[in-house]
């Protein structure tokens, strides 16, 4: 048991990692809307535009990372098992 929860512990570090960093690696909160800027072609004003996409920011890096972390810790609690008892 200690063996997969250190397993699943690396594996969702390693996912929560990558998946930050392949989303933008934006280091405020997560988004919902990101701003686009634009211009106008005939009069050449440039304007905002909110698009509909996720970034994931450190919070949701945070939440990832805390949660590998507990699985890691939890890890601990379990000894393995003794193949030859001497009693």
């Amino acid at each position: 048991m200690k063996k997969i929860l250190q397993f699943v512990s690396l594996a969702l570090f390693a996912t929560t990692a990558g998946y930050w960093i392949l989303k933008g690696a934006h280091t405020g909160w997560s988004q919902n809307r990101v701003p686009v800027s634009k211009h106008d072609e005939i009069t050449g004003i440039a304007y905002t535009v909110y698009e509909d996409r996720f970034v994931p920011g450190v919070d949701a890096l945070a939440a990832g990372l805390g949660l590998a972390g507990g699985f890691f810790a939890a890890s601990f609690f379990f000894r393995p098992k003794n193949i030859n008892p001497t009693s």
